[in-house]
């Protein structure tokens, strides 16, 4: 099948919506095998700064691709991979900016990929507030040795 041949609504038809989608964002295949077991994103959620619903979900929205796009310059196998288990997330809360800090420190002490978010202070926070930290994509025991002591947002 070729683009040429079906031009781009027939691609998106017979591919399907995902398919196609998937196949313009997944990086291109590394050399190396991605993670054989199951895999997860975290997504840790500062809670002094008192975020609305939908302010703590633009976070978590932003902090979700960032990780992505990260894990796709660092490690396409271990992402292809992550895309392909079903992209599982879960998403946590600690009572501080320091808390985060401190979980941050900790994951790059451990080798275990993470991806702060700090706010641009447009609406209800000061800009450089430390709002959400994404912790992975990695296999759940490497996500669950930084964060099974935090509990669910």
């Amino acid at each position: 099948m070729k683009f040429d041949e079906l031009g781009l609504l027939g691609l998106i038809v017979n591919m399907g919506l995902r398919s196609f989608i998937h196949r313009l964002t997944a990086p291109a295949y590394s050399t190396g095998e991605g993670p054989a077991g199951p895999m997860k994103l975290a997504c840790v959620v500062n809670q002094e700064l008192k975020m609305g619903k939908g302010k703590i979900a633009a976070q978590v929205g932003h902090a979700s691709v960032k990780a992505i796009l990260d894990l796709g310059k660092s490690n396409p196998a271990a992402l292809e991979a992550y895309l392909s288990k079903g992209q599982k997330k879960i998403c946590l809360k600690v009572p501080t900016s320091q808390d985060l800090k401190s979980l941050q420190q900790e994951c790059k002490e451990a080798g275990v990929p993470c991806s702060a978010i700090h706010d641009a202070g447009h609406t209800q926070i000061p800009a450089g507030s430390f709002t959400v930290l994404a912790i992975g994509p990695a296999e759940d025991d490497v996500i669950d040795s930084v964060v099974s002591h935090l509990k669910l947002l």
